[in-house]
């Protein structure tokens, strides 16, 4: 990763809970981020849409750095994730460090990833006492009540491969939440479910949307874009080439990447496309 410093930007992006500036990735030859620049402000839903391939997912996972920018830097309320300044240089925090800034913010990915020889409220339990340290007590109560809220607490003692596809994505929401995240990634949260399972899994998001949690979701789901994002993102080839209100980008968008983008997963009308 080069050491160029964080430039500086106007006060509105300073303020902003994520601030992504210049990013790039690359995998051998193939550079799947190509300088990309957004922020994300608190309690503000950004939905990302583009086709496979096109960056989505790797910028998700840059920003709580399962993946390391080849250049470019992300911060979260100010911090460098993943870096500190020193001599003008960034150095790579030690992995506790790391660890700390990730517990500030929840993914949720398109498989569960829950552990299958724990119970689901051993899975929720999990995180806060061993990354965070705190009492399994306190804990139980806090992971009861996240999996109500997810409605999912009568499964708190089953094991994941009882339960729908639909309730594990609940529970690993559940998981996130239970650790008081700042942020909430999601990455094509519903792409593994059947089309009756969807719902449920929207609806869960829909109420955390709803109580200001700040949320970035690379999602399909062009209705739940339409409906509860404050801003939509379209990224091709590793850029945003697109971005504005959903009533903007999904029912009148300007750039021939979106357009043709939106035209092949659905029909622009007036009642998937309405803000």
């Amino acid at each position: 990763m080069t050491s160029e410093p964080v430039p500086t930007a106007p006060p509105a992006e300073q303020e902003a809970l994520v601030r992504i500036i210049d990013l790039h990735k690359t995998f051998g030859n193939n550079e799947v981020l190509q300088g990309v620049d957004l922020y994300v402000r608190r309690g503000e839903v950004v939905c990302v849409l583009g086709r496979s391939g096109s960056g989505k997912s790797t910028m998700l996972r840059c920003i709580n750095h399962l993946e390391k920018p080849t250049r470019g830097a992300i911060l979260l309320a100010g911090e460098i994730v993943g870096y500190r300044i020193k001599d003008d240089a960034l150095h790579e925090l030690r992995s506790a460090e790391i660890a700390r800034q990730r517990a500030r913010i929840g993914m949720v990915f398109q498989a569960y990833n829950l552990f299958p020889h724990m119970t689901v409220l051993q899975n929720v339990v999990e995180a806060p006492t061993r990354v965070l340290g705190r009492a399994r007590s306190d804990v139980v109560v806090d992971a009861r009540k996240a999996l109500d809220a997810v409605g999912v607490l009568e499964k708190a003692d089953d094991y994941p491969d009882s339960l729908s596809g639909g309730q594990q994505q609940r529970v690993a929401i559940a998981r996130a939440l239970v650790m008081d995240p700042e942020l909430m990634l999601f990455d094509e949260p519903t792409s593994a479910l059947d089309p009756e399972l969807v719902g449920e899994v929207l609806d869960v998001m829909r109420t955390l949307a709803d109580s200001g949690m700040t949320m970035i979701v690379v999602t399909h789901e062009i209705g739940f874009a339409a409906g509860v994002a404050d801003r939509v993102v379209f990224m091709a080839d590793g850029r945003i080439v697109e971005q504005g209100p959903p009533s903007e980008v999904l029912k009148n968008p300007q750039e021939p990447q979106t357009q043709a983008f939106l035209h092949t997963i659905l029909e622009v009308d007036d009642t998937v496309a309405a803000p």
